[in-house]
């Protein structure tokens, strides 16, 4: 976001960022306050998870005036590092969330279930596929 010297883009950004921190915040919280860390080990995720973004926003406006949107290695590079996003998103998705549920015994018990729980996956991915598109 920092680096980017498009103004029509940065608004939506902001959006998505701002609703991305808030659910995850919310979630790793949730998932903190569950591990009965000790409090310095909490000060610390919570130091560290508010201090990422910024830090990474200001880096960005540091290095837009060495940055070129349209330069080869710079596609490359941002390609590079959404196509990894995407597929640790996708993994996670996968294999640490929807295999538990899919594994679970009330999916595995009935055939109609599993039939509904993959068309509404697939739809559900196709959705974000599409919005994606305009992103």
């Amino acid at each position: 976001m920092g680096a980017s010297n498009n103004t029509f883009i940065i608004n939506p950004i902001v959006a998505a960022l701002c609703f991305h921190q808030m659910f995850e915040g919310m979630g790793l919280g949730g998932c903190t306050f569950q591990a009965e860390y000790k409090f310095l080990k909490k000060v610390l995720m919570v130091f560290f998870f508010s201090v990422t973004t910024p830090f990474g926003i200001a880096l960005g406006i540091a290095l837009s005036k060495t940055y070129k949107d349209n330069s080869p290695t710079s596609l490359i590079t941002v390609g590079l590092l959404n196509a990894s996003s995407a597929g640790l998103l996708i993994h996670m998705a996968l294999v640490d969330l929807l295999s538990a549920e899919f594994m679970g015994p009330k999916l595995q018990g009935s055939i109609k279930l599993q039939i509904k729980a993959y068309v509404e996956v697939l739809l559900r991915a196709g959705g974000m596929s599409l919005m994606a598109k305009w992103a």
